[in-house]
């Protein structure tokens, strides 16, 4: 571009302002009308033989462009034209004579800006975020580099619509694995390092960001790692700025504080009620906050937003089946997104243990393509370009699909994706990224459901598409040869499992590093797989390392750290070190009941393995009690046959056979049984377990008869299903023959030593 000087015979380029990674920003004379402009030149990521992504790209581009232009107001800089020339895309804006806030941070050494002016700034930028969000515009990447001041002191946001095409097309570069948008990550707001719906609240946060940054010198989170900002982002309140600059007044901390809110709901309404608020206080009017720190201003007094912003559902061209969504959920739809959270991996699988997902937490998005990425090639009969309308409802439809999972709606979050998968396929072509995003979404949902083959089917074939597309060592890639692993391991192919896993270890480690939360939560997997494997010392050691590493990383109180030290507790029982197991799993309970609170799935859950410690360290009465109000929590949170109901029932009815109350015994495992039975099938393992269970409370009553006829049913059907040598199959022959023993010698009451819990289910990882 710099060598032609001209572009489309109109603007000439002079001097070159500045460059960055989504192209140059020229300073240019507007030969047709004499004035002085600045060019924007974009230069795209896709190849250009490529013809069906670049017909996609100039669409995008032309719609972000006309958002852009039409924007008309005093601090937002103003789009004169835009077009496209010798295959570079080209934004022509007016020329801004100022310095943009980085800037003026650093010619002060980065140190902050005077308080007159931090707060002039704050009622400015805010005036004109509330005009925009009035049209229905997020900025979405608001930072200081963003925010110009002119000489005559006008303040102007730069940048309108040039983020979302980013985000689009695939300018802006990514945080490995997650699919983050990451040009600036001391200015994301958690929900945009979540993964969930971005709106007008997104922008307040940042805004709160730069207003901390300009007033004190430094951002709220300032730390050398990208990921540290980010889970601080998420995780960690700000320290108020007033710490770090004391003549800062009281009001502007309070505003900060409530615009760098985790949650969007606590913080200010709109742009617009944050101006008011700044406005009333400069001028000593400032009204009593609320418990949030929200003025009391009057509702009525704010102008309505667009439905889009006020978080109302986009209508969404969804299969039948699954009801509407609150809005809260379906939000507006973002761009395409191909993995979860950032640092708990998505979703915890088996009822173990279970990370919190950030709700499971990471996990973590990309829509776009990535810089540098080389797309597969186009099928030979290209299809026709698809109108960036069908492109975004298929967007709003694979969110919608994502909010289902987040609810637990495996099944109908499995249809969306199946269905989003296949119109994708059809239009973009089967290799395309969003086409295999939503395919990777949908192996998901079967692998939740059970559906484990066709699963794996559909993360193999994500893994081969993605590898041609980006590489065998892409995160992308890696993220679904990982789930294929996974799939694996719940399939009983461990060996197949372990191999998988170390390759793709290997490669987060030699890509991302030793301690990349990706990395972790690959060696975290990997050392269950080894348990599965009875290499059960390597397991410790590997889980142990992961829980030291991710609590340096993340905190020693992270869910994820949590996950891993649980496993180190498992680990240490299945060794026999029960009262090291029982200290480690006091622990977690206590920091996940602070994390997540008392009711939440993994608190339960650490709770069950405290009462198998005190089983085995022959605390039968505390561990009676423990199983007995944990009963009750089950029951309340899932129902008296939810699985963890019923696994909680069977650790009680265990220990009432310890405290040698058979008939109480007896009643609890027939209870336990039945619901197994006829919730999970007659031959699931833990329904086997049960019926074992209660041929031991029938012997030890000296119902022997009775006994034999459970016995034998649970050893054929074991045998049947594992094989006559697997070791359930041969000690349920063991207990047959002890059966028959016992009823020869006529023995009155006598039963043999049974598991305290059924075989351990599908891995409480982090995937």
């Amino acid at each position: 571009m710099a060598e032609t000087r001209l572009i489309q015979d109109r603007y000439q380029l002079l001097d070159l302002i500045g460059r960055g990674g989504m192209g140059e920003v020229w300073r240019a004379r507007d030969e047709s009308l004499g004035r002085h402009v600045a060019v924007k030149c974009l230069k795209p990521s896709g190849p250009p033989h490529d013809r069906s992504f670049t017909r996609v790209l100039r669409e995008r581009f032309r719609r972000e462009a006309r958002v852009a232009a039409a924007l008309q107001h005093r601090g937002v800089t103003v789009v004169h034209d835009f077009g496209e020339h010798d295959g570079v895309l080209y934004l022509v804006m007016e020329l801004l004579e100022g310095r943009n806030l980085s800037q003026l941070l650093e010619d002060n050494g980065r140190r902050a800006l005077p308080v007159d002016d931090v707060i002039d700034i704050a009622e400015q930028v805010a005036d004109a975020l509330g005009y925009t969000h009035r049209q229905g515009i997020v900025h979405r990447d608001l930072k200081p580099a963003n925010i110009m001041r002119l000489t005559d002191g006008t303040v102007k946001i730069c940048d309108f619509g040039i983020a979302r095409l980013a985000q689009d097309i695939g300018f802006t570069s990514k945080l490995t694995g997650t699919g983050i948008s990451m040009g600036t990550p001391h200015y994301m707001s958690p929900e945009q390092i979540g993964g969930v719906g971005v709106d007008h609240r997104s922008d307040l946060y940042s805004l709160g960001c730069v207003l901390y940054e300009i007033a004190t010198g430094a951002p709220p989170f300032d730390l050398d790692d990208a990921w540290g900002i980010l889970v601080a982002h998420r995780d960690t309140p700000p320290v108020p700025p007033r710490t770090h600059r004391a003549e800062l007044p009281g009001y502007f901390e309070r505003i900060v504080l409530d615009l760098l809110a985790k949650s969007p709901g606590q913080r200010p309404e709109d742009a617009v009620s944050l101006r008011r608020r700044i406005l009333l206080a400069r001028t000593g009017g400032e009204r009593e906050t609320g418990p949030a720190g929200h003025p009391h201003l009057s509702r009525a007094a704010v102008p309505a937003l667009p439905p889009a912003l006020a978080g109302a559902p986009a209508p969404l061209a969804a299969p039948a089946g699954p009801p509407a969504l609150p809005p809260a959920i379906a939000g507006p739809p973002a761009l395409p997104d191909w993995t979860r959270s950032m640092t708990t991996g998505r979703r915890v699988a088996g009822t173990r243990s279970g990370a919190a997902a950030p709700p499971d937490h990471v996990a973590a998005l990309t829509g776009a393509w990535t810089t540098g990425i080389r797309p597969a090639p186009p099928s030979p009969a290209l299809p026709q370009a698809p109108a960036a309308d069908v492109l975004r409802s298929l967007a709003g439809r694979h969110e919608a699909g994502l909010a289902l999972s987040r609810l637990g709606r495996w099944a109908e979050a499995g249809e969306i994706h199946r269905a989003v998968a296949a119109e994708r396929a059809r239009l973009l072509g089967a290799a395309h990224p969003e086409a295999l995003a939503s395919r990777y979404e949908r192996g998901f949902a079967l692998s939740r459901t059970g559906h484990d083959t066709a699963a794996l089917e559909e993360f193999g074939q994500v893994a081969e598409g993605r590898s041609r597309a980006f590489g065998p060592d892409h995160p992308e890639t890696l993220a679904a040869r990982q789930e294929t692993a996974y799939v694996l391991g719940r399939l009983g192919r461990y060996a197949e499992a372990h191999r998988v896993y170390a390759a793709v270890l290997a490669a987060r480690e030699r890509t991302a590093g030793p301690e990349h939360p990706d990395t972790l939560r690959c060696r975290h997997n990997l050392a269950y797989n080894l348990g599965r494997l009875g290499r059960a010392e390597e397991s410790y050691r590997m889980f142990r390392g992961v829980a030291e590493a991710r609590a340096r990383v993340l905190g020693a109180d992270h869910p994820d750290t949590l996950v891993s030290l649980f496993e180190v507790g498992y680990a240490l029982g299945r060794s026999g070190r029960w009262q090291e197991a029982l200290d480690t799993y006091a622990r977690v309970a206590r920091d996940r009941t602070h994390a997540l609170g008392a009711g939440h799935p993994d608190t339960l859950s650490t709770r069950y393995e405290i009462g198998i410690c005190l089983g085995r360290l022959g605390r039968i009465a505390e561990a009676t009690e423990l199983y007995r109000a944990l009963v009750h929590d089950r029951t309340a949170a899932g129902g008296p046959d939810d699985p963890e109901t019923l696994r909680a029932r069977h650790g009680l009815g265990v220990n009432l056979g310890r405290l040698g109350r058979w008939e109480e015994a007896l009643a609890e495992a027939s209870a336990v049984f039945a619901a197994r039975e006829r919730t999970l099938g007659p031959d699931h393992p833990d329904t086997l377990v049960s019926c074992r269970e209660r041929a031991v409370s029938l012997g030890w009553l000296g119902r022997w008869a009775e006994a034999l006829v459970l016995y034998r049913r649970v050893a054929e059907a074991r045998t049947r299903l594992f094989g006559a040598g697997h070791p359930d199959a041969v000690a349920s022959r063991d207990d047959e023959a002890h059966c028959l023993e016992q009823l020869r010698s006529g023995a009155p009451s006598a039963g043999p030593d049974r598991p305290a819990a059924p075989p351990r289910p599908g891995a409480p990882s982090s995937r």
